[in-house]
């Protein structure tokens, strides 16, 4: 993930420590008359108390060196400075998926943190990574537990509704499959709904998963009304004293209207405790105008992220999570239903490659 920015940092680092040049204070120099002076003073003073007065002299020595010493050391990242490097900065970002509209917040909030700053030059390299960890940090949503959702809601108010939606091809039916093997695991009883009625084979696809998982799935003829097939796998729920009902919507492209007010409708008979975007990592910017729709249309609460184990860069992520200001609940991994994962903000951090 980010693959070069450990580097980019380091050799922005040593650049910046290289061509500053040292900012010393100017300091009045000791005439003879007054050396003379303090040599006589401490010549007085020794026979009296001759330790006292000499740690005084050294501290005062101490204290000159000190200061000079101090200053050569420590520099600061200039404006001018920061905005040659923040352009090959942005470019790195935005090569690695990283959304435009982020990657400029990302140097705004970095330029704010660093800029002017005066620092030991060792110091540079850290406090710019250690920057980039905090903006990154405040950028994603620490996410929710939703098996822990699941069993703090009522008894009496259940089954517990989460609706899946996401454009066609980006693994939305197996990632209900695995949640619904996961909540299972768990000692969560669910059912699921086949409201994807449009999509040639979408049922006998999740009828598949069910059998493999044991979860029973409730389905109706192609064509017909989703909505209904949501209602009643939540009816079903209720008679059979299921926990939760994990409800299959059909892959709709974000910029058809109609079948944006499809799902609407779903969403308004279903009554969802949870909407959930399932999207590629993989896609680049494409995911930004999608989860966007979606969140327009139904407000989606959470967001999971398939193909994560063939996604080298990472920024999707970061892209997803700051424009929808919602949370990543999961990461795919693979195509068994034991690979999924619940998303660790510290981790996905830990992978940026910015650790010392």
């Amino acid at each position: 993930m980010f693959k070069f920015l450990k580097q980019k940092i380091k050799n922005w680092t040593k650049k910046v420590s290289e061509e500053k040049k040292p900012e010393v204070v100017e300091t009045e120099e000791v005439s003879k008359e007054e050396k003379e002076k303090i040599k006589k003073i401490a010549k007085e003073a020794e026979k009296k108390e001759p330790l006292k007065e000499a740690e005084k002299l050294e501290k005062k020595e101490e204290g000159f060196f000190k200061k000079i010493t101090s200053k050569i050391n420590k520099v600061k990242i200039t404006e001018k400075e920061f905005e040659i490097y923040s352009e090959e900065l942005e470019m790195l970002l935005l090569e690695n998926n990283v959304a435009l509209e982020v990657a400029e917040k990302i140097i705004k909030e970095l330029k704010e943190k660093i800029v002017g700053k005066e620092l030991l030059k060792k110091e540079i390299e850290f406090e710019i990574k250690e920057s980039f960890k905090e903006i990154i940090n405040e950028i994603l949503i620490e996410p929710f537990n939703l098996f822990k959702k699941i069993k703090e809601k009522p008894s009496k108010s259940k089954p517990y509704v989460v609706l899946f939606c996401g454009v066609n091809g980006t693994g939305k039916t197996t990632t209900i499959a695995k949640i619904a093997d996961s909540l299972k695991n768990q000692g969560v009883s669910c059912v699921l709904a086949a409201a994807d009625t449009f999509r040639a084979a979408s049922i006998e696809q999740i009828k598949k998963h069910g059998e493999k998982i044991g979860i029973k799935v409730i389905s109706q003829e192609y064509g017909s009304d989703p909505a209904a097939v949501g209602f009643d796998a939540i009816k079903y729920a209720e008679k059979n004293h299921i926990d939760c009902v994990l409800i299959d919507t059909a892959g709709r492209m974000h910029t058809s209207k109609n079948l944006m007010a499809q799902i609407e409708k779903v969403a308004k008979v279903t009554k969802p405790d949870t909407k959930i975007f399932v999207g590629e990592s993989i896609t680049g910017n494409d995911i930004i105008e999608q989860v966007k729709s979606f969140d327009w249309a139904i407000q989606i609460n959470g967001i999971i992220l398939t193909k994560a184990d063939i996604d080298e860069k990472g920024g999707t992520a970061l892209s997803v999570g700051y424009v929808t200001k919602k949370p990543i609940l999961y990461l795919g991994t693979g195509q068994e239903y034991d690979k999924i994962q619940p998303f660790d903000k510290q981790k996905f951090i830990e992978k940026l490659g910015l650790d010392n």
